[in-house]
């Protein structure tokens, strides 16, 4: 009988021991490709299957958890990238996690959920966060309540604060760009008060970067014009606080840096000077420049480790993963910021020429990665 060289994708999940909906994860995910016919079913071939199970050796496929015994874990590294030969599989535990994948190339990862529900990232594993979370200053962001009283803004932040705790490694930074202070709703001291709360869950505290946005438009609220009865005083900066988790000194990792010595000794004076980024340009309410992440991951992180964003937003973080070699990982809990931070990765970080051939495996991830950097 003459040897099968073309499978449906039953046939395909019978040959691999596995259902067919593991089947479409394994595609959803770049593990397998199927052609396809002019009625737009897919077909295998035996070649592709093949080619499958040799790698397989080197990750494991997205299998169903409802298989597993409570207790028994599929998550893995998150800053590991199937693709590339010999890496492990980007942490999925639940079928609601799988769902959660919103976007997957190479070493950038997307995931459409909420920082403190999702269990897709391992705990201890992240190297740097670098993140700007919502302001609560009445922003109309599609998915989330920016006008929540400032009691409930904190509750807000110390429980988002700890989940973050929890997947830095011992030696990991935290990045976290917010306001100095607000006056909507009445005066506050958001970057104390935030601070306060990050201690409060471990976070060790080492530094404060003042950002200068040069936006002379928000340089003051007048308050009693030309009186001293009641003005107000508003610094149009923003900040950056520098926290850690147990150890400030960096031992995991490349320990390769890319910094420059220019760039070093401008960026560890602790006044930035650049401009923020147009709403209009990007398409959402509050991004930030690329230039601040990229700054922080030059200098708080080696080249290949892996960073996390948990509001990722517009994407800014990701872009600057891809000019710095980073791995990253995005996490957004509204579904249209999700698609503009992957069209941001595609027509911005041109992530489309980085795309890795898994058969060519590692030799193929030092080619692309030179292209990522």
């Amino acid at each position: 009988m003459e040897e099968k060289t073309i499978f449906t994708t039953k046939e395909a999940a019978k040959y691999l021991g596995i259902s067919p909906a593991t089947i479409y994860r394994m595609e959803k995910q770049g593990l397998i490709s199927p052609t396809r016919t002019p009625g737009g079913q897919r077909r295998f071939t035996r070649e592709s299957i093949e080619s499958y199970l040799e790698e397989s050796q080197n990750f494991e496929a997205p299998q169903n958890p409802s298989r597993y015994k409570k207790g028994d874990s599929l998550i893995r590294e998150p800053e590991s990238v199937y693709l590339v030969e010999g890496a492990e599989q980007v942490g999925i535990d639940t079928p609601t996690q799988v769902d959660e994948l919103a976007f997957h190339r190479d070493s950038m990862v997307i995931y459409n959920a909420d920082i403190l529900k999702t269990k897709n990232i391992r705990e201890d594993s992240v190297d740097l966060i670098v993140t700007s979370p919502p302001y609560n200053v009445g922003i109309k962001y599609n998915s989330h309540d920016d006008t929540m009283s400032y009691n409930d803004y904190l509750s807000f932040s110390k429980d988002w604060l700890a989940k973050c705790y929890k997947l830095v490694k011992n030696d990991g930074r935290f990045c976290l760009n917010i306001p100095l202070d607000k006056n909507k709703g009445g005066q506050q001291s958001v970057c104390a008060d935030i601070t306060t709360i990050a201690k409060q869950v471990g976070f060790k505290y080492h530094s404060t970067i003042i950002w200068n946005e040069q936006n002379i438009s928000r340089r003051t609220a007048w308050g009693s014009w030309l009186s001293a009865t009641a003005p107000y005083v508003i610094a149009p900066v923003e900040v950056i606080v520098i926290l850690y988790k147990m150890d400030w000194r960096k031992t995991s990792g490349s320990r390769k840096s890319d910094i420059t010595k220019g760039e070093f000794m401008e960026w560890t004076n602790g006044v930035w000077n650049f401009m923020g980024e147009s709403k209009k340009r990007v398409g959402h309410p509050t991004p930030f420049p690329v230039e601040l992440p990229r700054r922080c991951m030059k200098l708080f992180s080696f080249v290949g480790d892996t960073v996390l964003d948990p509001f990722l937003g517009s994407g800014s973080t990701l872009l600057a993963c891809l000019q710095t070699g980073r791995k990253g990982i995005g996490i957004e809990i509204d579904k249209k910021y999700c698609e503009l931070a992957k069209r941001r990765l595609i027509t911005e970080g041109h992530i489309n020429q980085l795309r890795l051939n898994v058969r060519e495996g590692a030799k193929e991830w030092q080619k692309t990665e030179a292209l990522a950097i």
